[in-house]
């Protein structure tokens, strides 16, 4: 039961993250939040097929199509949350690389890696929903 908690913790920031977005951002925001809860839902019907063994190369089209995302929207959009999200997905992506190339490392520490990266990139989608709903609030107390 107590290993469990960390991953009900973690599904209800997801959550909170997403209706957050949905609620009070802009369309990039509510775009990153869709491609991120998608991607989690993927990765875990990817991780249950495989019976949580390994890094299945599902996962990691799954994270490289998340990364792709990332940059399109910071391209598209001009903002700077979706930078440092793709920053951040490249680092998961890369963790990946190194599982899949067999690379010396410790597997536990890269999971612990590409964990870590995804509360940051919710982290992120929270600060650029935040500051994007403060935005418009702004302009809407100006006019």
């Amino acid at each position: 039961m107590l290993n469990i908690a960390y991953a009900i913790v973690g599904a209800v920031f997801m959550l909170g993250m997403a209706v957050f977005a949905f609620l009070k951002g802009g369309s990039a925001e509510r775009l990153g939040a869709g491609a991120y809860l998608f991607a989690w839902f993927a990765t875990i019907i990817m991780q249950e097929g495989s019976g949580f063994r390994g890094v299945p190369i599902g996962v990691f089209l799954i994270d490289l199509a998340l990364l792709f995302v990332f940059v399109g929207l910071s391209w598209r959009y001009r903002q700077s949350w979706p930078v440092w999200a793709s920053g951040l997905q490249l680092i998961a992506v890369m963790s990946h690389i190194m599982i899949l190339t067999g690379q010396p490392v410790m597997v536990g520490s890269l999971y612990t890696i590409m964990n870590f990266t995804g509360y940051l990139i919710i982290l992120c989608l929270i600060f650029g929903t935040f500051f994007a709903w403060q935005e418009r609030r702004a302009a809407e107390m100006n006019r």
